[in-house]
């Protein structure tokens, strides 16, 4: 019997820096959420070093007594100051030491220097990410252009940083100064980026032009999963369409759109959409890049805003949610508020007195856990209520000479009551106004025509 090979862990540590305005609850916060971020990009965090500054150093972002204690333990020459983690040298060699800030390239590669392993800042982190991640052509094309974004002001400092080699000029026939290395890449990035754009906005008219034609063939109703990343979005998507999507314990697992029908089908029918998840600190490059993600809440009617009851920071990921929700203009877009995971605050007494509260603080919220069925039928049925507020009842009748229409009552409406005689039969429904008032031209045309 072949044993199973695991494969080795790749090994990183966390800095951060705490300034003065930063409380401590969001301070450790935001570094619980690089440390998820770290485990999405492949690694383990096995430390953080952490130091309360006026400012950032200028150097190399830490003070260098910090920066000095990060290079000891790299190397192996002292174990961390408790005893929850083995000393270094018996978990193999440290690759990454990540940044809880965006930083400068200087202060990157002086802290490279120092430390002797990798530097990633929070944004390259997020940037690895989604490159990993995206999967669509219109997701790739966006990862690119917030790539290439971040690095295009870096380029003078990297430039710096490579010497005399790296600002040399290129002038033609020994005339004039030229056009700086620098300067030439900085144009290719902006000739990219204007290029992918097209692209993205030809994909968009497309993505449009599909989902007019859909709508209007089959006159679909829209919710948008929207909220902070891990609240579990992708597990209630399952839960309420019963499809197969990615569900995964790990932050931006999902971020190319996914689209599913609700499930059992309603009338009128229902599509569901899961979007990328926010977090503190996505840097707005990130977030107009990956606007077109979020247009499915755009074009939606309801937004299901989804909360991770079981964080103690839940009004942090209220707050970054609304920010981004209103930063594309969704903000006006009905909204029903979920607090989601709730079957994992504490035991039984735990959840009911933290679902009361939730319920007397957020008046009309539902609280649920996306894994017990009674809990997603009920939000199911409050989903096919807000789509059906606006319905009306009406009686059809339907020809014998015209049943081929039968099917298209049976999906476009509900159907209370049927009932038949000699000449057809006779359905008192409920659906929309305008589909009745078809259905109804239809069927008046197919009795004059016997």
């Amino acid at each position: 019997m072949q044993k199973e090979v695991q494969e080795k862990p790749t090994y990183a540590v966390v800095a951060a820096v705490q300034l003065p305005h930063v409380s401590d609850t969001e301070f450790e916060a935001s570094i619980a959420e690089l440390r998820e971020l770290a485990k999405t990009l492949g690694y383990k965090v096995i430390h953080t070093f952490t130091q309360k500054r006026g400012s950032f150093d200028t150097t190399g972002y830490l003070g260098i007594g910090k920066r000095q204690e990060i290079h000891h333990f790299v190397r192996g020459e002292a174990a961390v100051a408790d005893d929850s983690y083995p000393p270094t040298p018996h978990l193999g060699p440290i690759e990454a030491v990540l940044v809880d800030h965006e930083i400068s390239p200087s202060q990157a590669r002086n802290l490279e220097l120092e430390t002797g392993c990798e530097v990633m800042d929070r944004t390259m982190v997020i940037l690895e990410i989604f490159h990993r991640n995206a999967r669509s052509r219109a997701a790739k094309a966006q990862v690119e252009i917030a790539r290439l974004g971040y690095m295009a002001p870096r380029l003078r400092e990297m430039a710096k940083l490579a010497g005399p080699q790296g600002r040399q000029r290129s002038g033609v026939g020994g005339r004039g100064a030229g056009e700086s290395h620098t300067e030439m890449d900085r144009r290719k990035i902006r000739d990219r980026i204007a290029e992918l754009q097209l692209e993205i906005a030809a994909m968009e008219v497309e993505r449009k032009t599909q989902r007019a034609r859909r709508q209007e063939r089959q006159g679909l109703a829209g919710v948008a999963l929207v909220g902070y990343t891990n609240a579990g979005k992708s597990t209630l998507m399952r839960a309420l369409t019963g499809s197969e999507v990615l569900v995964a314990n790990k932050l931006f697992a999902t971020l190319d759109t996914t689209v599913r029908a609700l499930h059992p089908e309603s009338v009128p029918r229902v599509l569901v959409s899961d979007t990328v998840g926010f977090i503190k600190n996505l840097p707005h490059g990130l977030v107009a890049s990956f606007k077109s993600t979020l247009d499915e809440a755009l074009d939606a009617a309801l937004l299901l805003h989804v909360v991770d009851a079981s964080d103690p920071g839940f009004e942090r990921q209220l707050e970054v949610t609304n920010t981004v929700l209103a930063e594309i203009g969704a903000d006006d877009v009905p909204r029903l508020r979920v607090f989601n995971k709730i079957d994992h605050v504490g035991d039984e007494a735990a959840q009911a007195e933290c679902a009361a509260a939730l319920r007397d603080k957020y008046p009309g919220c539902i609280v649920m856990s996306a894994r017990r069925p009674d809990e997603v039928a009920s939000l199911r049925a409050a989903i096919v209520a807000f789509f059906q507020q606006d319905l009306v009842e009406a009686e059809l009748f339907l020809p014998w000479s015209a049943q081929q229409w039968r099917g298209q009552i049976y999906s476009q409406c509900e159907v209370l009551e049927e009932r038949a005689d000699g000449d057809g039969a006779f359905f008192r429904v409920r659906g929309e106004a305008s589909v009745l008032q078809e259905l109804n031209e239809k069927f008046r045309q197919e009795s004059e025509r016997d």
